[in-house]
């Protein structure tokens, strides 16, 4: 399907690894030029490259801590003229309310939660003048399926949730959308890590890491390729009617008692 997108301009976080680079790889294969942005200049310049080698567009790195807000003011002084804005930098870490202390929970926020309303704050102020936009916010499955073993991603993505789909409710006034997308388990590198870290304590064998996708849907965890598809298709105007909503992508599993 042809999503119209040759020649807009993309930025996305937590662009280096994973659902970011997916994401930022189907954008350039529909003809976007993308600005990558993480905190690892290294990691980003081997995701631009591996863009460059698909797709004949403009790659820009820009490495940035987006925690910190004047990151992100150097950022809209550099790349004021925005198409469509990707959120997806942070990992919010796992544990009880009583594993994860004060200090661990408002860092991961502070990159994450804080990163998004920040980043979609300075964007939308760019936007509005032009009538034209789109931001998509990379969230996860345990906002709508909390788990109190994951209570402050849990608890983040839940006012991700929120936080898109109210701003989606009103942003269409300046024709701008603001869309969400919650990914189920999905086959990263950092997921393999927490399975062949499980796969250790439980078997006393790492290799076996694979054996904890079984239960999921469809028997095994999402690719990241298929979370990258829709969020170009949200990217598009393919998609223009759609804003203030969630899509979520976990095969069923909200739907049924546990995801593992």
């Amino acid at each position: 399907m042809e999503l119209g997108l040759r020649g807009r301009r993309a930025l996305i976080t937590g662009a280096s690894k994973g659902i970011g680079l997916a994401c930022s790889a189907a954008l350039a294969e529909e003809g976007c030029d993308v600005i990558l942005v993480s905190r690892n200049a290294a990691d980003l310049e081997k995701a631009a490259q591996h863009i460059r080698s698909k797709s004949n567009v403009s790659v820009i790195c820009h490495a940035a801590d987006l925690s910190v807000s004047t990151a992100i003011t150097e950022l809209t002084a550099n790349y004021p003229h925005i198409d469509i804005l990707v959120n997806n930098a942070g990992a919010i870490p796992g544990g009880s309310i009583d594993a994860v202390d004060e200090a661990r929970w408002r860092h991961a926020w502070d990159l994450k939660v804080f990163g998004y309303i920040n980043m979609t704050r300075a964007y939308l102020a760019l936007m509005r003048p032009r009538r034209s936009g789109v931001i998509i916010n990379m969230l996860g499955l345990a906002g709508e399926k909390p788990d109190s073993a994951y209570i402050a991603g849990s608890a983040g993505n839940a006012s991700l949730m929120a936080f898109t789909r109210a701003l989606g409710g009103t942003s269409p006034a300046d024709n701008i959308r603001v869309v969400g997308v919650n990914p189920g388990p999905v086959l990263t590198e950092r997921l393999e890590t927490l399975l062949r870290n499980k796969a250790q304590v439980a078997y006393g064998n790492e290799s076996r890491w694979q054996e904890f996708l079984s239960p999921l849907p469809f028997g095994r965890a999402a690719h990241v390729d298929e979370v990258a598809a829709m969020t170009a298709f949200l990217a598009s105007d393919r998609a223009s009617y759609i804003s203030g909503t969630i899509v979520t992508i976990d095969g069923g599993a909200a739907n049924r008692g546990s995801v593992f």
